[in-house]
């Protein structure tokens, strides 16, 4: 059997982050790929009110998602202080509480999604001409949410015990059947929005069955009985860390859905056109992504250890890494939009949406290592309630209220639209430094 944990508390930072970083830099480049192949078949194959739809449809899943990711998050963070601290007792038993509150939650969600689906859509100003597009691809994807949540837990379980490699392969996995499944759905079936669902829901399917297959042959620092498998203390424990987290992501998308309907009251090709940008800009987003993740469970098991030095300087050396990256993506969006756009979509117009869209959100490249570095640093110290209240600060104060503003002016720019995102990001920043300052200060006291 392989040995599944890796020891973060030794031995030079940058080569450990870097190699523990890479795999689920991996696995985030496949997810957006995994979303990315939907839009681009869509676009190249489909309608633009497909597109619309998916656009749309897709931004709805993402909400479940991160939310779930973010409760899930909780689990990494205990984990990798469990870990740390040699206490793999518990760690069997967060899992096993886990699985059950994450199956309970899966159920819920599968119906709210389908006998809802509509209501939302509207809620979501959806273009009345892509109204039906939206509707079914949320219906469709709410019908596997619970394939989604599986991924996510499994992935989460598996970084907080410092392996990155296993959700490398289950991702890839996904991707592979998503793109076999958009191509024979949409362009050889021309199922347009359902297809890109379709394709979404069995990809997921293939994933976690496969997942489950190679987790029983990998030497876990853990065991999980039946008996654990029930409502504990454990549970109380990952929701504490985790809800604020969640509740984090869940502003966060509130305000990515609060930018869309505002950019489809514009109208249809400046809906479509800011569908193709969401694409690239999380492309744009991987490292900081990847940083934060990585930070997390590299600064949990240094806690655990004691070793608050070595955290700190785990998180500076996480913001030297993204900047580096960060200055490079930023150029590429902000002088090749119109490049970029073209891989996704054909119409012109959209194509000159998107660019638009993008050279007002490129600075968010740079900025968002920084912050992201301080949340990764915050996250594994446990102080993710700090990180849901930063986060919306943020949202309501700043990025929510300029992309209103800008969207109703006489003739609404996207470039305008676009620079919310990263003026709310260095809101962010100083919030955290001085947050970072206050805390050094009392840990010295």
């Amino acid at each position: 059997m392989e040995n599944t944990v890796s020891d973060f508390t030794e031995g030079r930072i940058t080569g450990k982050l870097i190699k523990f970083m890479i795999p689920i830099l991996g696995s985030l480049v496949l997810q957006a790929a995994y979303g990315a192949v939907d839009v681009l078949m869509v676009g190249w194959f489909g309608t633009t009110e497909g597109l619309s739809g998916v656009s749309t449809g897709s931004s709805i899943i993402n909400l479940v998602t991160f939310v779930i990711t973010g409760l899930a998050t909780g689990i990494t963070v205990l984990l990798g202080t469990f870990i740390g601290s040699k206490n793999t007792e518990r760690a069997g038993k967060t899992i096993g509480s886990a699985i059950l509150f994450f199956l309970i939650s899966g159920v819920i969600l599968t119906f709210v999604l389908i006998a809802f689906a509509e209501p939302i859509a509207r809620l979501m100003k959806a273009p009345e001409e892509a109204l039906a597009n939206t509707v079914a691809y949320v219906r469709i994807c709410g019908g596997g949410i619970i394939f989604i949540i599986a991924y996510n837990l499994i992935s989460c379980i598996l970084r907080g015990i410092g392996n990155s490699k296993l959700p490398l392969i289950f991702v890839s996995i996904a991707c592979i059947a998503n793109i076999i499944g958009d191509y024979t759905l949409i362009a050889i079936f021309h199922m347009d929005e359902r297809g890109a669902a379709a394709a979404t829901v069995g990809a997921q399917v293939i994933s976690v069955i496969l997942s489950l297959i190679i987790l029983r042959k990998q030497k876990l620092p853990f065991t999980i009985k039946r008996s654990d498998i029930r409502f504990s203390k454990e549970m109380l424990s990952f929701l504490r860390v985790g809800s604020p987290i969640a509740l984090q992501e869940l502003m966060t998308q509130i305000s990515f859905l609060a930018l869309i309907a505002f950019i489809n009251n514009i109208g249809l090709e400046a809906s479509s056109g800011y569908g193709v940008a969401n694409k690239i800009t999380t492309f744009v987003m991987l490292i900081p992504s990847s940083l934060m993740q990585s930070l997390s469970s590299f600064i949990a098991q240094n806690v655990g250890a004691g070793r608050e030095d070595r955290a700190r300087r785990t998180m500076y050396t996480g913001m030297a890494i993204g900047i580096t990256v960060g200055i490079v993506m930023f150029l590429l969006a902000y002088f090749n939009g119109t490049g970029l756009s073209h891989i996704f979509a054909t119409n012109e117009g959209v194509i000159a949406r998107s660019a638009e869209y993008l050279r007002g959100f490129a600075p968010e490249a740079i900025v968002t290592s920084i912050l992201f570095s301080f949340m990764g640093y915050f996250s594994g110290h446990g102080m993710t309630l700090f990180v849901m209240i930063q986060s919306m600060l943020q949202t309501f104060l700043v990025r929510l209220p300029v992309a209103y503003i800008m969207s109703i002016q006489p003739d609404p720019s996207l470039t305008m639209i676009g620079t919310a995102a990263p003026l709310a990001t260095v809101f962010g920043i100083l919030i955290n430094l001085g947050y970072y300052i206050f805390f050094r200060r009392r840990k010295s006291a």
